[in-house]
């Protein structure tokens, strides 16, 4: 599972997703990409979980680039816990990502390949997704420019 070794502070406020991806919103690596269409915290296991199905698709050839990292801490409290006496512990961790992201790269692999676990990944993902090609990548959104 993806975390960060260590970090500044242990415990962060959950923040805003307001806006656009205005970083990572180009394809970097590889010829293909998927790209967030909507706001959402993803969690490492299911950054995980993508990665995997990409990876078992592609059957090892390729390469797979990963554009984005958990560094953000969610805390809980356990069940049947009364209110107060501060704040959880941390429980897991998220990558937040605002529309136009990319969230994978993959590169080296036919058209129809990378298509197909692309869409695979998708479908473990917590948000709406679009397969694009290095050529037209615009990112989220972007139907009122």
């Amino acid at each position: 599972m993806l975390m960060p070794k260590r970090v500044k502070h242990r415990k962060q406020f959950r923040g805003s997703m307001r806006g656009k991806a205005l970083r990572g919103n180009k394809i970097t690596n590889g010829e293909y990409g998927l790209v967030a269409l909507e706001p959402c915290w993803i969690k490492s296991n299911q950054i995980e979980a993508a990665r995997i199905a990409l990876t078992r698709y592609i059957k090892r050839g390729g390469q797979v680039w990963i554009k984005i990292f958990p560094d953000k801490p969610v805390t809980a409290k356990p069940a049947e816990t009364r209110m107060g006496s501060g704040k959880g512990a941390v429980d897991y961790w998220v990558a937040v990502v605002k529309p136009g992201r990319v969230l994978f790269e993959i590169g080296g692999v036919p058209v129809d390949v990378a298509q197909e676990a692309l869409r695979l990944a998708m479908h473990k993902l917590p948000c709406k997704c679009k397969i694009v090609a290095r050529e037209n990548t615009e990112g989220g959104d972007n139907s009122e420019k």
